[in-house]
């Protein structure tokens, strides 16, 4: 596990950091896919946003004054196998996380996400088509500067043999454990820190999975009614069902991580901190949210400066220096 205490692998320079700048999308792009959930087509495009707007999402379908959606913690409705954020409307966009994901890799702050849908499109299952769509746009920095959450003492949720403890640290750091009773799962760990590019490379390629044995139970509830072996991982007892087998032999644990990177993304900033987890989940991630925002002396608000990082110039994974705002 990580020590807490540990600083970055690389001191940052002073004299050689500058101000990170808030960043948006160059140009527009778009794309469709099948909502994994829903199973219905959607078309989705990423948008350019002015500076302090956050990302928020936009229903055209929905034939109301109020289709704006604001990607917060506070928003999310629903987060059964998703995270589903809606508005005082009623208007609802679900399966965000992936898409968060990207945004918070990319490090994008500001940007109009808008969808004739009820669902992002799963694509394929992981958040590396819309790191790919937002490089295709091109990613701007713009004129105000950006900033971060710095935790100032630990916290922790839990929920049954769950639980999420995030302490101090100098950069965003993960310590995970996923426990499933499959054997092709089975128990996973992984710690890393998502620094120098780390989550594109490392994590971004990590696809959503599930169970066989579970896949009635869930079009019963209405749920998964898109999957299939173009979007997911499926398991069935001790295979994986999947022609091209596992992108990475422990994709499971990093698509928890995947996951709460997008999830914590509704937080409005980078987290700068080790999040510990085990057997987390989108539930878990946003009680954690919840549980931070409740207590004003377990965090603060940073202006982010970084030393340029060669081959990292919009990644936000990078090596912090903090300084108060």
């Amino acid at each position: 596990m990580l020590d807490p205490s540990e600083t970055c692998n690389t001191a940052i320079d002073a004299k050689n950091s500058k101000v990170v700048l808030q960043k948006s999308l160059k140009s527009s792009i778009g794309c469709s896919g099948i909502g994994l959930h829903s199973g219905k087509k959607v078309t989705m495009s990423l948008n350019p946003s002015h500076t302090n707007t956050g990302i928020v999402f936009r229903r055209t379908d929905v034939n109301i004054e109020n289709q704006i959606i604001p990607a917060r913690w506070d928003c999310v409705v629903d987060a059964r196998l998703a995270t589903t954020i809606g508005n005082d409307a009623g208007v609802c966009v679900s399966t965000i996380e992936h898409l968060m994901a990207a945004f918070a890799g990319c490090g994008i702050d500001n940007a109009i996400v808008n969808l004739d849908g009820p669902e992002v499109p799963i694509m394929d299952g992981s958040a590396a088509p819309f790191i790919f769509l937002m490089e295709c746009a091109g990613i701007i920095e713009q004129s105000e500067p950006r900033r971060a959450i710095k935790l100032e003492k630990s916290i922790k949720v839990t929920d049954g043999n769950k639980y999420i403890l995030a302490c101090p640290d100098q950069a965003f750091s993960v310590d995970f454990e996923i426990d499933f009773e499959e054997t092709p799962v089975a128990k996973q760990k992984l710690s890393m820190r998502l620094i120098n590019g780390t989550f594109k490379t490392e994590i971004s390629r990590a696809r959503t999975f599930g169970f066989v044995h579970e896949v009635d139970a869930l079009r019963e509830a209405g749920l998964a009614l898109g999957g299939s072996l173009d979007n997911a991982v499926v398991i069935s007892g001790d295979k994986i069902l999947n022609g091209d087998g596992l992108r990475y032999d422990d994709e499971f644990v990093r698509h928890k991580i995947l996951d709460c990177v997008g999830d914590l993304y509704l937080s409005g900033s980078p987290i700068i901190g080790q999040i510990n987890a085990l057997r987390p989940g989108h539930a878990l991630n946003n009680k954690f949210l919840h549980s931070l925002f409740q207590d004003e002396s377990a965090w603060s608000y940073v202006r982010m400066d970084s030393a340029l990082v060669p081959g990292a110039a919009h990644s936000w994974d990078q090596e912090l220096s903090l300084a108060t705002a």
